[in-house]
């Protein structure tokens, strides 16, 4: 029976949360070996001076252990 573990990841893009989720996904994948999958928790933007500066997305990703 395998086992997963799940870890938070904080994904972060000036231009919106599509890419922000990209990035996480990318990132995720660099380090992780067998990603399985990922939830998405929130999702939230930075403003300043009545414009978004930064979309964030807040995700859980789940990978096999070895």
């Amino acid at each position: 029976m395998p086992v997963v573990k799940v870890i938070e990841l904080l994904g972060t893009s000036t231009e919106s949360f599509d890419d922000a989720l990209k990035q996480a996904v990318e990132r995720a994948c660099k380090t992780i070996r067998g990603v399985r999958g990922l939830d998405v928790v929130s999702q939230n933007v930075v403003v300043k001076d009545g414009k978004i500066t930064e979309y964030r997305v807040n995700v859980k990703v789940a990978f096999g252990l070895e």
